[in-house]
């Protein structure tokens, strides 16, 4: 059998995801009553095409290339595969950019939690401390309590400090898995199943 193709041309340079299937629905959730340019992509399939996509650099074009074994109208399915792929992609960023935002508000919350916490534990530090000033309780008290308060402030340092960029990293990974070209091909394939 001659390979057929349709869909988005392939630019020279990207690097290329390729996934097999028998035929396209098998590409998405079965269970989604969504019409089918609507339905999300299935699991597995996700999980192959991302995990692909992240193994990439970062700066290097992603372009799709499903083998189907059988294609009822090529034009068709290759036209509904790139509008499926694109707003399927496009909606899982959203959702990770709107967790960004949650956890930036959470961020925030915690900062201003841990601010007050601080300050409180730093204020009845000092005044214990004073209050013991000829013993060594005193000292104690304050060094205990400012402990306490920095220990309150743990959780917006790891907001702002280390959890934000990976889901920063995911969403432009989406971002940059919905621009890519989404081609469609019958005929031998060269690529792994899904």
């Amino acid at each position: 059998m001659e390979p057929r193709a349709n869909g988005d041309p392939i630019p020279p340079g990207c690097e290329l995801i390729q996934v097999h299937v028998t035929e396209l629905h098998k590409l998405f959730n079965e269970i989604d009553p969504s019409p089918f340019y609507e339905k999300d992509l299935d699991a597995k399939a996700e999980e192959f095409i991302v995990g692909w996509a992240r193994d990439l650099p970062r700066n290097v074009p992603l372009a799709l290339l499903v083998h189907v074994d059988r294609a009822e109208d090529l034009a068709a399915e290759g036209a509904i595969l790139r509008q499926a792929v694109r707003e399927y992609f496009d909606q899982r960023s959203l959702e990770v950019s709107r967790q960004l935002r949650q956890l930036f508000r959470v961020g925030r919350t915690s900062l201003l939690i841990g601010l007050a916490c601080l300050a409180f534990f730093i204020g009845v530090g000092d005044f214990l401390a004073d209050l013991f000033r000829d013993r060594p309780l005193g000292g104690m008290f304050r060094e205990s309590l400012l402990i306490g308060g920095w220990v309150a402030m743990w959780r917006p340092l790891e907001i702002f400090l280390y959890d934000w960029w990976p889901i920063r990293a995911e969403s432009r990974l989406f971002d940059r898995l919905a621009a890519m070209p989404v081609r469609i091909a019958t005929g031998p394939a060269g690529g792994a199943a899904a």
